[in-house]
This record gives structure tokens, sequence and C-alpha cells, in this order.
């Protein structure tokens, strides 16, 4: 347990930061899941959850959510897929 007043405040901010570092990871992940799903079924809207998803990648990376490197090879893999079907 932290001792001094500092230390209490770093993991009371830290806890905050777990807390909502998690809902935008987890979000992630359901929007992968079904934009998977699109692109397994060819619809037509595949595309555009594709576009969504790496948006959102992005916009972890700048937050730091996410290393640069883990969101290039997931938005590589997803592209590859969705050029696969599109084929």
């Amino acid at each position: 347990m932290p001792q001094t007043k500092q230390a209490k405040k770093d993991l009371r901010k830290s806890i905050k930061k777990a807390a909502k570092n998690l809902g935008i990871k987890s979000d992630i992940k359901t929007l992968a899941k079904k934009t998977l799903v699109a692109i397994n079924a060819k619809e037509t809207k595949s595309s555009d959850m594709v576009k969504d998803m790496i948006k959102k990648l992005d916009k972890a990376v700048q937050k730091g959510i996410f290393k640069k490197n883990t969101v290039a090879r997931k938005k590589s893999r997803l592209m590859k897929k969705l050029n696969k079907i599109a084929k």
C-alpha cells in the first residue's frame, strides 16, 4: 500500500486510467469480432467496418493504449482478410 500522499494519488490515477483503457480495449475487441463476422459473411458493409476499426486502433495508439507495431499487425491482418474476400 502507498504510504505518502502523492503515492496514494498515483494509485487513484492508475486505477482510473486502467478502467478507461480496459473499456477502450473491450470496444476494440468487440468491433474486431463483428468486423471479422461481416468479412466472413461477405457483407457489403464490411469495408466500412474495417475503416472504423482502423480509426479506433489509430486513436488507441495516440492515447498510448496499444503499441504502434501491435496496431500495425492488427490492421495488416484485417486488410489481408478483407482483400482475400474481395477477390
